[in-house]
């Protein structure tokens, strides 16, 4: 019996963090886009801007 209840609590811990996690990075969302989107137009400032298929350039044949 104290098997099943110390399971049964360890998976309650587990949805409760995963609750927490899951809060925490839509509350972290626009954050995260508005880094990745300064850091895409730094990089398109120093690569000359624009969209290159990196895969392309591989076409030797």
């Amino acid at each position: 019996m104290s098997v099943l209840v110390l399971v049964l609590v360890g998976l309650g811990v587990l949805a409760v963090i995963g609750v927490v996690v899951g809060v925490m990075d839509a509350a972290q969302s626009r954050a995260w886009r508005r880094v990745a989107a300064e850091r895409r137009r730094t990089w398109e400032v120093r690569h000359g801007g624009g969209y290159h298929d990196s895969w392309s350039d591989d076409d030797s044949d």
